[in-house]
């Protein structure tokens, strides 16, 4: 049974706003990963307790929070087991997952591996920090996608974020794309798979399960 490492953030806040994962957008991969027998895995900076941003919590996601109250911390995870990465997104990622050491070599080393990596809306701020093993950022020639600057600016967080996605990812050398704002918009690059907004998630994860499955024949043939 092929295996799914979610990175959560451990971010609450996000200057004096609250933050947190936007709960669709772990929620609705993670039903399409369960429904389709792959088992997954929440892992997040801190451990504990993922915090949920305010703005996202919906009854209907109510079952999948449980995965949520007590994840295992991201550097102590034999993250080699895995199949996939997936980060979700939410403001909170900006906040850690940006900047953190130890997923940087996790994105790293999936990505040598030439293993299936996948991010939405602001996940990808966690492909920030990792290098190819030439040294060079893993986005630099990746087309991909991320929350938009002008999602940012519709809704308001503009001027709250530290530092823009979008703006970063292409001073990286990201080949970077963008549909129409909070309209679903999934690229796939080889093995590297993002959205680029909460309205992407379930494409996104199907795109996920997609090459999995394509993997799993390849192994099988």
């Amino acid at each position: 049974m092929q295996k799914i490492l979610i990175v959560a953030t451990s971010a609450d806040k996000i200057g004096d706003i609250d933050t947190g994962l936007w709960l669709e957008e772990f929620a609705v991969p993670y039903k399409e990963f369960i429904n389709n027998g792959f088992t997954v895995t929440v892992i997040s900076p801190k451990g504990g307790p993922v915090p949920i941003d305010p703005k996202s919590e919906d009854e209907k996601y109510e079952d999948s929070k449980s995965m949520l109250l007590n994840t295992e911390k991201l550097d102590i995870i034999d993250y080699k087991d895995f199949d996939a990465l997936f980060l979700p997104g939410g403001h909170g990622p900006m906040v850690d997952l940006a900047k953190d050491e130890t997923l940087a070599k996790i994105v790293s080393y999936f990505a040598s591996a030439n293993k299936v990596i996948a991010a939405v809306c602001h996940g990808p701020a966690g492909l920030l920090s990792a290098k190819t093993s030439e040294g060079q950022p893993f986005v630099s020639g990746k087309k991909l996608t991320a929350y938009s600057n002008m999602e940012e600016k519709l809704s308001r967080m503009d001027d709250k974020v530290s530092f823009s996605l979008e703006d970063s990812l292409k001073m990286l050398g990201a080949e970077y794309e963008a549909g129409a704002p909070m309209l679903s918009c999934t690229i796939i690059d080889g093995k590297l798979v993002t959205g680029q907004n909460p309205a992407s998630s379930k494409k996104l994860a199907k795109e996920v399960i997609n090459l999995l499955s394509c993997h799993n024949l390849g192994q099988e043939a």
